[in-house]
């Protein structure tokens, strides 16, 4: 037996779980028609082969019609999700792990144009900021109503086999009856503690009614929601103590804090650059209080994070989940002594801003989560082992280099810097961003050990590639930025990359122009106001910043608002000109017949990149395929084979920026599944 504190099993109720991590609720909006068909069932099933004690699914699953999911959740509410719920279950006992189910009722964090077009419901008419919907107050039908809706959602969840089911409440219904901010009823539901916690030890109740004593049920809420008005931490304490005390509860999973505005979700789910685990000592006061088994997860990223968790006794169960989206097989790692190989997650959020956006969660640096049925977690060997040479050492090159040393074939890189890494350098400079260097670090310990030669300090002629006989040439020399963008002028602008790398100095008065949307115009904006200077971030759109999307916007407010930076949106900038010591820049509107001017120092330009493709075009012509990729092939995860000149005597392709301007899980995601096959 393991001495180490994760992997002792642990007894809940009659569930024996193999270790002490599991995977918490959460969506990755992978469903389809509401239901966890084959795409849901191999992301589960990848993550309990490798050993996660237990994972639990859907970030929440609806109970009732009126609580239309915002974001492709699982529908509970309808009989045919038991005959897919147990073939997810079926598959993920079958690799030893467990497995249970989060349901609830959103209340008012929805929308009333999704789903059945229903009126949104809630203990008040306070609308929910995020979602932004004005609720109908509850009426006592809609109570018994909905209460008989969780009843009906739980013994489909038991027959659909799995081995229990967690209530959500922390800014869904339950807690909205719980908050004397959201809930204006008059009694029984309303006004005191007690009428406010009726609602959801009536739904309890219920659900014992319908699953029986033996059916693990546990709920996952706040104890503290850090609002002027809102449940304190003496709340906190007091509902877990009832919760305990009723016996219909078989655990509780703690967290603390709001999720009704973008700023409060982010400070439940911490991202990259805020503090890891900050709500654990309080979930451990939970549990110290009640003696329940607790479970707790909020940015534990690291093996290291979440044995503390369970060693200290802080919890029983530690959840890992953005964890395992950047690496399933964390466990598998931690009991082979292997550590040191885990695909750390970096807390990019890219994965949760993204379903918030409406897409399906993906992982920042790790392709394959979420396309478990298309893309590799562990990379076959190639049959013929094969020369390839790879220009550039960001992360396209470098995952490209990893994948074909995985394949067994002799890689060489080629990098101009002194140290690998490309954009992502460049963007980790900024201390909320250092944590991308990890996507770097990682790949560069992977590719040591597949025996990957790097050739940095080395500007990669043609003769240079030509001189290596390779099979293979991946171009992946990113791109650089554009700033042509303006009538005139563009000899007097700098780019945002020039104010990142120092290669520019912060003017005083500053106009920072983003019209690409990502961190580097915020990144930029944001050194430039630390240094003193004020500014003004403008964008030709209606919203600023949208490729950073929610959550990850939340850091960059609260520093720049701090320091005065002024945002406006809907003006383009068209020139600038040179007047005396200062710029004038002149700008303009996609609506039509308005124009404005500003008096600056300094125009910053982020605009994106153009590829840096010169050599691939100089060695386009003595390639086998002339630089052309099969789509089809590429899609359908079969080997390039196209022969437009036989007289080539090599394969020629490019990835990443070096292609067109895009984002880091691109890059990933074209070598991963170019390379994969060949």
């Amino acid at each position: 037996m393991s001495s180490d504190p994760l992997l002792q099993p642990f007894q809940l109720k009659h569930l024996t779980l193999r270790n002490r991590i599991i995977i918490t609720s959460h969506e990755p909006a992978y469903p389809e028609d509401g239901m966890p068909k084959t795409r849901y069932q191999a992301y589960h099933v990848e993550r309990a082969k490798a050993g996660v004690a237990m994972t639990m699914t859907a970030g929440s699953a609806a109970v009732s019609r009126d609580s239309p999911p915002v974001f492709n959740n699982i529908l509970a509410f309808k009989d045919e999700v038991v005959k897919w719920t147990r073939e997810l279950t079926d598959a993920v006992h079958e690799q030893g792990a467990a497995i249970m189910i989060q349901l609830t009722h959103l209340g008012r964090r929805t929308r009333w144009d999704k789903g059945d077009w229903l009126p949104v419901v809630s203990p008040s008419h306070a609308r929910e900021a995020a979602h932004r919907a004005f609720p109908k107050q509850l009426e006592d039908w809609d109570i018994a109503r909905i209460i008989k809706d969780y009843g009906d959602a739980a013994e489909r969840m038991k027959a659909g086999g799995m081995d229990g089911i967690e209530l959500e409440a922390y800014g869904h219904l339950m807690d909205q009856f719980w908050s004397p901010l959201t809930n204006t009823l008059d009694g029984p539901y309303g006004g005191s503690l007690d009428n406010r916690l009726r609602f959801a030890f009536d739904v309890l109740r219920e659900i014992r009614k319908r699953t029986g004593p033996d059916f693990i049920v546990g709920i996952r809420y706040t104890g503290d929601e850090r609002l002027d008005g809102g449940l304190t931490p003496e709340d906190g304490l007091e509902i877990s103590r009832r919760l305990k005390d009723s016996g219909l509860v078989d655990f509780l999973n703690v967290v603390r804090g709001h999720i009704d505005t973008d700023a409060g979700l982010t400070d439940v789910i911490p991202i990259q650059g805020m503090a890891s685990a900050p709500h654990l000592d309080f979930a451990g006061s939970i549990r110290a209080e009640t003696k329940l088994p607790t479970f707790h997860a909020a940015r534990i990223p690291d093996v290291a994070t979440a044995r503390h968790a369970v060693a200290s006794g802080k919890v029983d169960l530690v959840g890992m989940t953005r964890a395992h989206m950047a690496d399933p097989h964390l466990v598998r790692k931690i009991v082979a002594g292997q550590e040191e190989r885990i695909r750390p997650c970096t807390g990019a959020n890219y994965c949760l801003d993204r379903i918030y956006q409406g897409g399906l969660a993906f992982c920042i640096h790790n392709a394959a989560t979420g396309r478990e049925e298309t893309m590799p977690h562990d990379i076959a060997p190639a049959a013929r082992r094969r020369k390839v040479v790879i220009v550039g050492a960001g992360p396209a090159g470098l995952e490209a280099a990893r994948v074909a040393g995985e394949r067994g074939h002799e890689v060489t890189v080629f990098e101009a810097a002194a140290r690998p890494g490309g954009q992502i350098r460049l963007t980790a400079q900024s201390e909320r961003r250092r944590e991308m260097l990890s996507i770097i670090d990682w790949r560069m310990a992977e590719c040591e050990r597949l025996g990957v030669a790097f050739r940095f300090n080395t500007w990669a002629e043609s003769a240079d590639v030509l001189a290596e006989a390779a099979d293979v040439v991946i171009i992946a020399t990113g791109g650089l930025p554009d700033t042509e963008v303006l009538s005139t002028g563009n000899d007097l602008v700098v780019s945002a990359w020039d104010i990142l790398s120092g290669d520019a100095k912060p003017g005083r008065q500053v106009l920072v122009y983003d019209d690409a949307g990502d961190h580097t115009g915020l990144q930029a904006a944001e050194l430039i106001a630390r240094s003193g200077a004020s500014v003004e971030i403008m964008t030709p759109d209606r919203s600023f910043a949208p490729e950073v999307m929610a959550m990850n916007l939340v850091p960059y407010m609260r520093s720049l608002q701090t320091l005065g930076t002024r945002f406006t949106v809907t003006w383009r900038l068209l020139a600038v000109e040179r007047q005396g010591n200062l710029l004038t820049a002149h700008l303009g509107s996609d609506y039509g017949g308005a124009s404005e001017t500003r008096t600056v120092d300094q125009v910053v330009i982020n605009h994106g990149t153009l590829p840096l493709a010169d050599l691939y075009f100089e060695l386009k012509p003595l390639s086998s395929n002339l630089g052309e990729m099969s789509h089809e092939a590429l899609i359908a995860g079969q080997p390039q084979d196209i022969t437009r000149n036989p007289q080539g005597t090599f394969q020629l392709f490019r990835i990443g920026d070096a292609v067109a301007s895009r984002n880091t899980h691109a890059a990933i995601y074209d070598a991963l599944r170019l390379v994969k096959d060949m």
